[in-house]
Order: C-alpha cells, then structure tokens, then sequence
C-alpha cells in the first residue's frame, strides 16, 4: 500500500455567490483527482484559492495544478536529498 495523499480547499467569497463557490471547488476536486491523487505522495496538500480562480477557466485551473505538483515532487525529493546527507542545511 503506498503513501496517502489528503487535500483540502480553502476558497473563500470573494464577492462571489456560493454557486460561483461550489463551481470552483468541483473543479478543483476533479483536477485533484486527476493530477494530485495519482500522484501517490506523502503529503497533507492545502490549495487556498486566490479571486482571479473564479475567472480561470478548466484548463488554466488544471495548469497551475500541475505546477504546483510539480513543486511538491521537487520539494519531496529535496526533502529526501537532505535526510540522506549529514548536513542539517540544503
């Protein structure tokens, strides 16, 4: 069994209806299925969500997804270069 990977959403108003809030929290479940989950990583993810997110679209929420995994993946092999070495600083 491999590692689990918990995500939370923090989407505040913003002026926005709680129709405009939901939207964007289903697609951000759905891209955290697709991208985030698959993933397999052993990390608590919080996405908090900026008010230019209520106008991206699918495909722009989709991309910064993917960046910001691609960061974590950064960060976890960082983090394991680090424990194998004696020095406490990168």
């Amino acid at each position: 069994m491999g590692s689990r990977t918990r995500i939370g959403l923090v989407v505040p108003r913003y002026k926005h209806s709680a129709v405009a809030r939901n939207r964007l929290k289903r697609r951000l479940r759905e891209l955290s299925r697709l991208q985030l989950l698959p993933a397999d990583l052993a990390a608590d993810v919080v996405l908090r969500i900026r008010p230019d997110a209520y106008d991206a679209t699918f495909d722009a929420l989709a991309m910064d997804i993917g960046r910001a995994l691609t960061q974590l993946r950064r960060w976890g092999g960082s983090h394991d270069d680090r424990s194998a070495s004696n020095s406490p600083l990168p």
